[in-house]
């Protein structure tokens, strides 16, 4: 999947930009959960990010790389994670932005052509979670109209697991951007 914004180019991470990776894995705020940051052992590894680079295909298709297109400086990710919950379950967006990009609109401008990108191809429904403190995270999940539907309460120090959806398309049509509907009858 490539996709194109303005300011942005969404295509497959390249191996040689696993440090970008690391140095996502690294600003990591203290409240995620130890599993998703690097441990005492500095793990994952720049070469352990390499070879997940190559071999895994959750970063040719899944959450590909943000390029910026005027520096061509990766800042990121953003894609949809299919977490293979049965059927009917709705994929989910995840985006990770590096702080130096945080505050421009990236995140969202990144979103919204996941969002477009999953409606061509006949989604009805994305969802998300987030913790309750990433308020910026929660922002750019507004500002595309995904609202809440659960709570999770986690850990003390980890916080409350948000769950939030986004309808994109119904049996009458699919929701542009905007908040307008196209209509497909013969869709469904």
């Amino acid at each position: 999947m490539i996709l194109e914004t303005d300011r942005l180019l969404l295509r497959p991470w390249r191996v040689a930009e696993a440090v970008v990776q690391r140095e996502l894995w690294s600003e990591r705020d203290p409240r995620v959960p130890p599993h998703r940051r690097i441990d005492a052992a500095g793990r994952p590894t720049l070469a352990e990010l390499e070879e997940a680079i190559r071999t895994e295909q959750l970063w040719a298709t899944g959450l590909p790389a943000i390029e910026r297109k005027t520096t061509r400086d990766v800042i990121g990710y953003c894609g949809l994670l299919d977490n293979d919950r049965g059927p009917g379950a709705e994929p989910e967006l995840a985006f990770e932005l590096l702080r130096r990009a945080w505050g421009q609109g990236y995140a969202t401008e990144a979103a919204s052509a996941v969002l477009d990108w999953a409606r061509s191809s006949g989604y009805a429904r994305l969802r998300a979670t987030v913790w309750d403190w990433n308020t910026a995270s929660r922002r750019v999940l507004a500002k595309l109209r995904f609202t809440e539907t659960a709570r999770k309460e986690a850990h003390p120090v980890h916080g409350t697991t948000l769950f939030t959806t986004r309808e994109l398309c119904t049996r009458t049509g699919c929701a542009t951007p905007d908040g307008r509907r196209t209509v497909y009858p013969d869709r469904f």
